[in-house]
Protein backbone atom coordinates (compact mmCIF):
# COMPACT_ATOMS: atom_id res chain seq x y z
CA UNK A 1 0.00 0.00 0.00
CA UNK A 2 1.04 3.23 -0.75
CA UNK A 3 2.37 5.53 2.20
CA UNK A 4 2.38 9.60 2.42
CA UNK A 5 5.74 10.69 1.33
CA UNK A 6 7.93 13.17 3.66
CA UNK A 7 5.99 16.55 2.77
CA UNK A 8 8.56 19.62 2.42
CA UNK A 9 6.46 22.71 2.02
CA UNK A 10 8.64 26.04 0.24
CA UNK A 11 5.76 28.30 -0.16
CA UNK A 12 1.79 29.71 0.80
CA UNK A 13 0.14 31.08 -1.88
CA UNK A 14 -3.17 32.26 -2.16
CA UNK A 15 -5.43 32.71 -4.73
CA UNK A 16 -9.23 34.66 -4.13
CA UNK A 17 -10.44 33.03 -1.25
CA UNK A 18 -8.36 29.88 -1.92
CA UNK A 19 -5.17 29.36 0.34
CA UNK A 20 -2.71 27.06 -0.95
CA UNK A 21 0.81 25.45 0.36
CA UNK A 22 3.12 24.68 -2.63
CA UNK A 23 4.94 21.20 -1.51
CA UNK A 24 7.95 19.46 -3.24
CA UNK A 25 9.40 15.92 -3.58
CA UNK A 26 12.27 15.22 -5.84
CA UNK A 27 14.01 17.33 -8.21
CA UNK A 28 11.68 20.64 -8.59
CA UNK A 29 12.34 24.10 -8.98
CA UNK A 30 9.93 26.50 -7.27
CA UNK A 31 9.65 30.72 -7.97
CA UNK A 32 10.34 32.70 -4.79
CA UNK A 33 7.21 34.33 -5.84
CA UNK A 34 4.54 32.82 -8.13
CA UNK A 35 3.12 34.03 -10.82
CA UNK A 36 -0.11 34.08 -13.40
CA UNK A 37 -0.37 32.31 -16.32
CA UNK A 38 -0.04 34.72 -19.59
CA UNK A 39 -2.48 33.25 -21.32
CA UNK A 40 -2.72 35.99 -23.94
CA UNK A 41 0.52 34.18 -25.53
CA UNK A 42 -1.63 31.39 -25.94
CA UNK A 43 -4.42 30.18 -28.66
CA UNK A 44 -7.05 27.67 -28.17
CA UNK A 45 -6.60 24.82 -30.79
CA UNK A 46 -8.26 21.68 -29.56
CA UNK A 47 -11.07 21.67 -26.56
CA UNK A 48 -14.19 20.48 -25.53
CA UNK A 49 -17.10 22.61 -23.61
CA UNK A 50 -19.02 19.32 -23.45
CA UNK A 51 -22.00 21.02 -24.92
CA UNK A 52 -22.58 16.92 -26.33
CA UNK A 53 -19.89 14.36 -26.00
CA UNK A 54 -18.35 12.36 -28.64
CA UNK A 55 -17.01 9.13 -27.88
CA UNK A 56 -15.85 6.14 -29.39
CA UNK A 57 -17.20 2.59 -28.47
CA UNK A 58 -14.32 0.47 -28.01
CA UNK A 59 -11.52 2.61 -30.31
CA UNK A 60 -13.71 1.07 -33.30
CA UNK A 61 -14.18 4.52 -34.79
CA UNK A 62 -12.68 8.03 -34.91
CA UNK A 63 -14.44 10.52 -32.47
CA UNK A 64 -12.82 13.41 -30.45
CA UNK A 65 -12.63 11.02 -27.79
CA UNK A 66 -11.82 7.31 -27.23
CA UNK A 67 -12.14 5.58 -23.83
CA UNK A 68 -9.88 3.59 -22.39
CA UNK A 69 -6.15 4.23 -22.73
CA UNK A 70 -4.71 3.65 -26.23
CA UNK A 71 -2.01 1.27 -25.04
CA UNK A 72 -4.75 -1.18 -23.22
CA UNK A 73 -3.26 -0.34 -19.54
CA UNK A 74 -6.32 0.67 -17.83
CA UNK A 75 -5.73 0.54 -14.21
CA UNK A 76 -6.90 1.34 -10.86
CA UNK A 77 -9.97 -0.87 -9.00
CA UNK A 78 -12.58 0.49 -11.46
CA UNK A 79 -12.86 -1.77 -14.85
CA UNK A 80 -13.35 1.53 -17.44
CA UNK A 81 -15.67 1.16 -19.46
CA UNK A 82 -17.63 2.55 -22.66
CA UNK A 83 -21.14 3.29 -23.73
CA UNK A 84 -21.63 -0.10 -25.20
CA UNK A 85 -20.06 -2.30 -22.20
CA UNK A 86 -22.15 -4.61 -20.53
CA UNK A 87 -22.03 -2.26 -17.51
CA UNK A 88 -22.81 0.36 -19.28
CA UNK A 89 -26.50 1.97 -18.29
CA UNK A 90 -28.10 3.28 -21.40
CA UNK A 91 -30.64 5.09 -19.89
CA UNK A 92 -28.60 7.31 -18.04
CA UNK A 93 -25.49 7.17 -20.28
CA UNK A 94 -22.94 6.35 -17.92
CA UNK A 95 -20.29 6.16 -17.05
CA UNK A 96 -20.34 9.47 -19.26
CA UNK A 97 -23.28 11.94 -18.69
CA UNK A 98 -23.30 14.78 -20.31
CA UNK A 99 -25.60 17.85 -19.08
CA UNK A 100 -25.87 21.54 -19.19
CA UNK A 101 -22.29 21.81 -20.43
CA UNK A 102 -20.93 19.71 -17.85
CA UNK A 103 -19.40 16.39 -18.31
CA UNK A 104 -20.10 13.50 -15.59
CA UNK A 105 -17.70 10.71 -15.37
CA UNK A 106 -19.21 8.25 -13.03
CA UNK A 107 -17.68 5.32 -10.36
CA UNK A 108 -20.44 2.94 -9.91
CA UNK A 109 -20.36 -0.23 -7.72
CA UNK A 110 -22.69 -2.79 -9.13
CA UNK A 111 -24.72 -5.82 -7.80
CA UNK A 112 -22.14 -8.02 -8.53
CA UNK A 113 -19.61 -6.11 -6.98
CA UNK A 114 -17.77 -4.63 -9.97
CA UNK A 115 -16.66 -1.22 -9.87
CA UNK A 116 -17.13 0.53 -13.13
CA UNK A 117 -15.91 4.47 -14.22
CA UNK A 118 -14.69 6.04 -17.54
CA UNK A 119 -11.15 7.41 -18.92
CA UNK A 120 -11.01 9.41 -22.05
CA UNK A 121 -8.03 10.07 -24.07
CA UNK A 122 -7.62 12.90 -27.32
CA UNK A 123 -5.88 9.97 -29.05
CA UNK A 124 -6.32 6.18 -29.73
CA UNK A 125 -4.33 3.40 -30.45
CA UNK A 126 -3.45 4.43 -34.02
CA UNK A 127 -2.43 7.92 -32.75
CA UNK A 128 -5.25 9.38 -34.61
CA UNK A 129 -6.64 12.40 -32.81
CA UNK A 130 -5.14 15.39 -30.84
CA UNK A 131 -2.03 15.41 -29.53
CA UNK A 132 0.05 18.64 -29.05
CA UNK A 133 4.40 19.09 -27.95
CA UNK A 134 4.41 21.81 -26.40
CA UNK A 135 1.77 24.54 -25.27
CA UNK A 136 -0.29 25.01 -22.11
CA UNK A 137 -3.17 22.45 -21.33
CA UNK A 138 -5.78 23.17 -18.93
CA UNK A 139 -8.76 21.63 -17.44
CA UNK A 140 -11.62 22.92 -15.38
CA UNK A 141 -13.14 20.10 -12.55
CA UNK A 142 -14.93 19.84 -9.73
CA UNK A 143 -13.54 16.65 -7.70
CA UNK A 144 -15.25 13.97 -5.92
CA UNK A 145 -15.04 13.65 -2.30
CA UNK A 146 -14.80 9.93 -0.48
CA UNK A 147 -12.01 7.74 0.24
CA UNK A 148 -10.91 5.58 -2.26
CA UNK A 149 -11.37 8.24 -5.15
CA UNK A 150 -8.47 8.81 -7.88
CA UNK A 151 -9.46 11.31 -10.29
CA UNK A 152 -6.47 12.20 -12.90
CA UNK A 153 -6.22 14.76 -15.57
CA UNK A 154 -2.61 14.10 -17.35
CA UNK A 155 -0.58 14.04 -20.74
CA UNK A 156 0.99 11.23 -22.20
CA UNK A 157 3.64 11.02 -25.18
CA UNK A 158 1.34 9.73 -28.34
CA UNK A 159 3.30 6.75 -29.51
CA UNK A 160 3.05 4.27 -32.71
CA UNK A 161 3.08 0.75 -31.39
CA UNK A 162 6.14 -0.54 -30.52
CA UNK A 163 8.13 2.59 -29.81
CA UNK A 164 10.55 1.63 -27.62
CA UNK A 165 12.06 5.28 -27.05
CA UNK A 166 11.61 6.63 -23.76
CA UNK A 167 8.82 8.67 -23.36
CA UNK A 168 7.63 11.50 -21.02
CA UNK A 169 3.75 11.80 -19.16
CA UNK A 170 2.66 14.61 -17.70
CA UNK A 171 0.14 14.29 -14.66
CA UNK A 172 -1.19 17.28 -13.68
CA UNK A 173 -3.00 16.32 -10.73
CA UNK A 174 -3.67 13.25 -9.17
CA UNK A 175 -5.92 13.74 -6.57
CA UNK A 176 -6.46 10.63 -3.74
CA UNK A 177 -10.06 11.36 -2.07
CA UNK A 178 -8.07 9.27 1.09
CA UNK A 179 -6.38 12.97 1.93
CA UNK A 180 -8.59 15.68 0.90
CA UNK A 181 -6.24 18.25 1.56
CA UNK A 182 -4.16 18.23 -0.64
CA UNK A 183 -3.34 17.09 -4.49
CA UNK A 184 -0.16 15.48 -6.85
CA UNK A 185 1.44 17.20 -9.61
CA UNK A 186 3.81 14.26 -11.25
CA UNK A 187 6.10 13.98 -13.89
CA UNK A 188 8.06 10.37 -15.36
CA UNK A 189 10.39 9.73 -18.10
CA UNK A 190 9.60 6.01 -18.90
CA UNK A 191 12.56 4.22 -20.53
CA UNK A 192 10.62 1.73 -22.74
CA UNK A 193 13.55 -0.64 -22.75
CA UNK A 194 14.93 -0.56 -19.34
CA UNK A 195 12.42 -0.03 -16.43
CA UNK A 196 15.55 0.59 -13.62
CA UNK A 197 16.37 3.88 -15.88
CA UNK A 198 12.95 5.86 -15.26
CA UNK A 199 12.97 9.03 -13.32
CA UNK A 200 10.21 11.15 -12.21
CA UNK A 201 9.03 13.31 -9.36
CA UNK A 202 6.18 15.25 -7.92
CA UNK A 203 4.56 18.25 -6.33
CA UNK A 204 2.17 18.05 -3.43
CA UNK A 205 -0.08 21.05 -3.05
CA UNK A 206 -1.85 21.24 -0.11
CA UNK A 207 -5.44 22.81 -0.17
CA UNK A 208 -7.88 23.61 2.62
CA UNK A 209 -9.61 20.08 3.32
CA UNK A 210 -12.37 19.48 0.97
CA UNK A 211 -12.31 22.89 -1.23
CA UNK A 212 -11.46 21.09 -4.37
CA UNK A 213 -14.41 18.71 -4.51
CA UNK A 214 -16.88 21.82 -2.72
CA UNK A 215 -16.39 23.69 -6.20
CA UNK A 216 -14.52 23.82 -9.82
CA UNK A 217 -10.69 24.60 -10.05
CA UNK A 218 -8.70 25.07 -12.95
CA UNK A 219 -5.64 22.30 -13.24
CA UNK A 220 -3.29 23.30 -15.97
CA UNK A 221 0.50 22.70 -17.48
CA UNK A 222 2.32 25.05 -19.70
CA UNK A 223 4.98 22.57 -21.32
CA UNK A 224 7.85 24.87 -22.95
CA UNK A 225 11.37 23.69 -24.99
CA UNK A 226 12.93 25.01 -21.39
CA UNK A 227 10.04 24.33 -18.59
CA UNK A 228 7.10 22.34 -17.15
CA UNK A 229 4.98 25.14 -15.10
CA UNK A 230 1.77 23.66 -13.11
CA UNK A 231 -0.58 25.76 -12.22
CA UNK A 232 -3.82 25.55 -9.93
CA UNK A 233 -6.08 28.18 -11.31
CA UNK A 234 -3.53 30.07 -13.46
CA UNK A 235 -1.67 30.12 -10.88
CA UNK A 236 2.09 28.71 -10.83
CA UNK A 237 2.32 26.10 -7.95
CA UNK A 238 6.17 24.94 -9.86
CA UNK A 239 7.87 24.09 -12.34
CA UNK A 240 11.02 22.01 -13.59
CA UNK A 241 13.36 21.41 -16.58
CA UNK A 242 11.44 19.87 -19.73
CA UNK A 243 13.84 16.76 -19.84
CA UNK A 244 15.65 15.90 -23.01
CA UNK A 245 13.58 12.73 -23.70
CA UNK A 246 10.59 14.89 -24.31
CA UNK A 247 10.46 14.37 -28.28
CA UNK A 248 6.48 13.24 -28.87
CA UNK A 249 3.19 15.18 -29.04
CA UNK A 250 1.09 14.88 -25.61
CA UNK A 251 -2.27 13.63 -25.76
CA UNK A 252 -5.01 14.51 -23.21
CA UNK A 253 -6.72 11.97 -20.81
CA UNK A 254 -8.71 12.30 -18.16
CA UNK A 255 -10.36 10.09 -15.84
CA UNK A 256 -11.97 8.49 -12.44
CA UNK A 257 -10.23 6.04 -11.36
CA UNK A 258 -10.18 4.17 -7.61
CA UNK A 259 -8.01 2.70 -5.20
CA UNK A 260 -4.04 3.21 -6.30
CA UNK A 261 -3.16 1.02 -3.48
CA UNK A 262 -5.86 2.64 -0.92
CA UNK A 263 -9.15 0.64 0.06
CA UNK A 264 -12.22 1.22 -1.63
CA UNK A 265 -14.96 -0.31 0.60
CA UNK A 266 -15.67 3.36 2.32
CA UNK A 267 -15.95 4.83 -1.50
CA UNK A 268 -19.50 6.32 -2.21
CA UNK A 269 -21.58 4.80 -4.83
CA UNK A 270 -21.84 6.51 -7.23
CA UNK A 271 -19.03 9.22 -7.13
CA UNK A 272 -18.46 11.74 -9.84
CA UNK A 273 -15.71 13.78 -11.54
CA UNK A 274 -17.40 16.79 -12.78
CA UNK A 275 -15.05 18.38 -16.08
CA UNK A 276 -16.65 21.40 -16.93
CA UNK A 277 -14.13 21.68 -19.81
CA UNK A 278 -10.95 20.55 -21.63
CA UNK A 279 -8.50 22.72 -23.70
CA UNK A 280 -5.15 22.97 -25.17
CA UNK A 281 -3.14 25.80 -26.53
CA UNK A 282 -0.36 26.40 -28.81
CA UNK A 283 1.81 29.58 -28.57
CA UNK A 284 0.63 33.02 -30.35
CA UNK A 285 3.88 33.70 -32.34
CA UNK A 286 1.81 37.15 -32.81
CA UNK A 287 1.37 37.45 -29.52
CA UNK A 288 4.60 36.26 -28.36
CA UNK A 289 5.54 39.64 -26.55
CA UNK A 290 2.37 41.06 -25.96
CA UNK A 291 1.62 42.09 -22.10
CA UNK A 292 -1.09 40.29 -20.95
CA UNK A 293 -4.15 41.87 -19.41
CA UNK A 294 -5.29 39.21 -16.73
Amino acid sequence: MRTRPHINCLAILRVATLSFIVCAIGSIEVQAQSGSLAICHYKKVWGDDFNELSVSNSNNERTRWSAHTPWSGDFGDAKFIDPIDIYADPEKNEPFIVKDGVLTIRAKKHQSGQWTSGLLSSADPTTAGFALQYGYFEARMKLPPGPGVWPAFWLAANSPKGDKSPSVEIDIIEYYGQFPDSFHSVWHVWNNVDSNKNQGGEIITKVPSGSLSDSFHTYGTEVTKEWIVFYLDRHEIGRKPTPPEHTKPLMLLVNLALGSGWPIDKTPSPSDLLVDYVYAYSPDEAQRDAICKN
